[in-house]
Formats: C-alpha cells, structure tokens, sequence
C-alpha cells in the first residue's frame, strides 16, 4: 500500500515515468476486462486508452480503501459498460438471470464438486492440452460478456469473490451465482467434445 501511495503521489507531482510504469502494471488486468467484454479491436483498443485517462484524472480522488489494483478494474469495468450501452449491446441473456438460481446456486448441481473447476485454479490438463484449451477458449468467449469477466477476474486475475463484488458492483452472492452458472456453462460445452475423463 506505501508503494502505491509513492507511485500516486509521483504521478500526480507530474512524474511520467511512474505513470507509464502503473500502465505496464495494470494494462494487462484492463485488457482481460476490456477483452472478454467487447470483442471489436478498435474498440478494444479505444476503451483501454480511455480507461488509463480516467486513471490518471481520477488519480488524486483515490482513497486507498482497496487496492490500487481493484480500483483501477472498477474503471475499465465501467467504462466498458458505458461503451457496451452507447451501442445497446445486451450484458446476459434473460434466461440465465433468475433470482432462485441466485439464491440458491450453492445447493444446486452438487455433481459440480466433481468438475472440472472445482478449485480456483484450472488443472494442468486442461490448461497444457492445446485443443482442449481451443475449445476452453471459445467456450468463455461464447458466455455472456458480465460471466466472461467473472471467470477472467476469478480464474486469470486471482482475485476474490470481494474484489470482484467492488469491480463490478453487485453483491457478493450475485457473483458466486455467476460464477456457478459459468463453469456448469462451460463444463457442458467442454464435455461435448471430451470425455470426463480427460478433463481429469
């Protein structure tokens, strides 16, 4: 936190190196953000380069009550949703939002214990094998843009149910539910091309 206290204040004293150094830090969070939610480069490109000028105009209204990390995520987050609403792309289809799945997602599908990410991390199985990570790769860009980035946040930015609840401001159980729904999603769509055995 002291580290990221002296990079800000260098930055705003006018210390470009600093600045360029906190963009090579964090532009690769961005673009996993940015990425799974639009899928045109040109835009992709646009929304990251406005994401870092918010950064640094906003730089001075952080608060460090979170990370530095966790902030700068929120304002790719939400930038990519004001962009996602300019042009009225839908976020998640209405069939995958019910409520009772919501509140429920813990109890339901217990088989999903068994699969293929059980734990936070995904198995070297799958991440090793080219054409299983292929079809992993086409599957997560084939969820909706809000599930892509849960599972980008969760499973390639290690970050918690908390820091993603504050990224993308929804409840903590709304997250896990999202979550929940997008691995059964893409357990489904990796089954129909490999047996369960070779996703072990």
């Amino acid at each position: 936190m002291e580290n990221e206290r002296l990079t800000i204040e260098k930055i705003i004293a006018g210390d470009a190196k600093a600045f360029k150094q906190l963009v090579e830090d964090h532009q690769k969070l961005v673009a996993h953000i940015v990425f799974k939610m639009v899928s045109n480069p040109s835009d992709q490109q646009e929304i990251c380069q406005e994401v870092f000028i918010k950064v640094y105009e906003n730089l001075r209204t952080f608060q460090f009550n979170a990370k530095l990390s966790t902030w700068i995520a929120r304002i790719a987050y939400n930038t990519t949703l004001n962009h996602i609403a300019k042009k009225k792309t839908p976020l998640y289809e209405d069939y995958l939002t019910s409520p009772t799945e919501e509140e429920n997602y813990e109890s339901a599908d217990q088989n999903l214990s068994e699969s293929l990410w059980d734990e936070p991390d995904m198995p070297d199985a799958v991440t090793q094998n080219r054409e299983t990570a292929r079809v992993l790769k086409e599957a997560i860009q084939s969820l909706a843009p809000q599930y892509r980035t849960i599972v980008t946040l969760f499973h390639m930015d290690d970050m918690s149910y908390v820091e993603i609840s504050e990224i993308m401001q929804m409840p903590e159980g709304t997250v896990k539910s999202y979550l929940f729904r997008a691995r059964k999603m893409l357990k489904a769509r990796l089954l129909e091309n490999f047996s369960t055995e070779e996703l072990i």
